[in-house]
């Protein structure tokens, strides 16, 4: 019997860009919407069908040598990532369809470019295809036929070698996003902190330059993670600390990248509401984005010194649980007054930023995490937050984002609130009350000292339960491909 859950890492699209269409490769062409000029005249038909060229509409051709017409819209590049994942989408369909009716399943299918499609047009095509027909399902039976292979066609061909390049870079930043959505999806009676520590370890053997070390709670008791250790004492599955370390030859910067790796998030004491809690298997997604991004970082070959530290616990409910009350210590001394045990994330943040600063001493500090239900009110569900100490390094991460596609809003750290997060029992309040996203991000503030550092709440963005471009239901990957784009901004 097969093993139902999927492989994690999972196997991407293979994007070539041959010379030429190789006879009997089903085809694909991309189409413009018309401009005004064209009036009500439209689009000529193609075998039969009249495309409309809206961007993600996609349409099947019965007859002739093109069996499907995705629409580009007015042509702008991130149409064409619109395209794209339509497109991936309904040649799985349309794979499936075929081999339900007994017939040979294609297992390649290609893109005819437009003359004017430049590099920027074809990254953001890539992504659409490549992201656009993700799938994570746990059954015992046989996977759904998909397609392996798509060509590009290009009538470009001094371009040839130049777009093949470009597309490599786009196939680690799509698989960084692909790796975090897996290790998101992944159900939580699987993934343990000690099962996500060890997938780490085991997906980054081989590349060069990069080395992963998990941290057992026996290590994290002698050091003091205080903060680590009670958000995962109510728990039967320990908590890890995963550190990850990428040293190029020749590298002068050096950035510590943090991501919450809460594994499973009942809320603790501090109970949650049944509706919704199913979905806390994603609660750690801003640490499957440092994971999936320092791997894509090191396989990129990028010429900077990038750490990632994941704080992983299970945030459950037993007679061993931390309370509301409770002072804790964290990493480096500093203490806090718990005042609800459903704002774990920021304590085991707090140690593991303590800890990053003081042992490897970064040029700046980058933390992800799905910390606030409050971002979700303030920008929705497609936009992340960006709070951060340094204009310098929030402008970065805003820009990075741009350039793959993922929207960042800055938000305020507001110095009128600093004074609610001090304590009067111990250093600092975990939770005072006010606006959630900003509070929270006051808190995490108080364990960085004077390092540049940037905070990105992603609670709205890591899920969805719609599909969008290339976003399909479940875990979106959301923070991976910025944090490689933001690295990769330093070199």
């Amino acid at each position: 019997m097969r093993n139902p859950l999927p492989p994690v890492p999972g196997k991407l699209l293979e994007l070539e860009v041959p010379d030429d269409l190789r006879r009997g490769t089903p085809l694909a062409t991309l189409i413009a919407a018309p401009s005004e000029e064209d009036g009500d005249a439209g689009l000529a038909e193609i075998g039969g069908v009249r495309p409309t060229g809206k961007a993600g509409d996609v349409q099947t051709v019965p007859t002739g040598g093109v069996r499907w017409l995705a629409g580009v819209g007015d042509g702008e590049p991130r149409q064409y990532r619109k395209a794209g994942a339509a497109l991936v989408r309904a040649v799985s369909s349309t794979l499936e369809e075929d081999v339900n009716a007994g017939q040979k399943a294609f297992r390649a299918f290609a893109v005819e470019l437009p003359e004017d499609a430049g590099a920027e047009h074809i990254e953001e095509l890539a992504f659409g295809l490549l992201l656009g027909g993700y799938r994570f399902t746990v059954t015992a039976e046989e996977p759904k036929p998909s397609p392996r292979t798509v060509r590009l066609i290009t009538r470009h061909e001094r371009a040839v070698p130049a777009y093949a390049k470009a597309l490599e870079r786009i196939r680690e930043l799509a698989a960084a996003a692909a790796f975090a959505r897996d290790l998101a999806n992944t159900p939580s009676n699987i993934k343990t902190p000690a099962w996500l520590a060890d997938t780490a370890v085991r997906v980054s053997g081989g590349i060069p330059n990069l080395t992963v070390t998990a941290r057992d709670e026996k290590w994290l008791a002698e050091q003091g993670f205080g903060g680590v250790l009670a958000v995962g004492g109510g728990s039967a599955a320990p908590p890890r600390l995963i550190e990850l370390e990428y040293r190029p030859r020749g590298a002068t910067t050096h950035l510590l990248l943090v991501g919450k790796g809460i594994t499973f998030d009942t809320g603790g004491l501090s109970i949650k509401p049944a509706d919704g809690m199913h979905l806390m298997r994603t609660d750690m997604a801003g640490g499957a984005a440092i994971i999936a991004a320092v791997r894509a970082i090191a396989a990129l070959r990028l010429p900077v010194k990038v750490t990632g530290l994941v704080p992983a616990a299970e945030n459950h409910v037993s007679g061993s649980s931390y309370r509301p009350g409770d002072i804790v210590r964290h990493y480096g001394g500093k203490t806090t007054e718990v005042g609800n045990t459903d704002a774990e994330g920021r304590m085991v943040l707090a140690d593991a930023l303590v800890y990053g600063i003081k042992k490897h001493k970064p040029d700046a500090v980058i933390d992800a995490a799905t910390l606030t239900g409050a971002m979700k009110v303030s920008l929705g569900v497609r936009t992340g937050g960006v709070f951060a100490t340094d204009d310098a390094l929030a402008e970065r991460v805003t820009k990075a984002g741009e350039r793959v596609g993922e929207a960042w809003w800055r938000m305020p750290l507001l110095e009128d609130l600093a004074d609610t997060v001090q304590g009067s029992l111990g250093d600092v309040r975990q939770a005072p009350g006010g606006p959630g996203g900003i509070v929270a991000a006051l808190f995490l503030r108080e364990f960085v000292g004077d390092v540049p550092w940037a905070h990105l709440d992603i609670a709205g963005p890591a899920r969805a339960d719609k599909t969008y471009a290339d976003v399909v239901p479940g875990a979106t990957g959301f923070a991976a491909r910025t944090l490689v784009e933001l690295v990769a901004s330093y070199a």
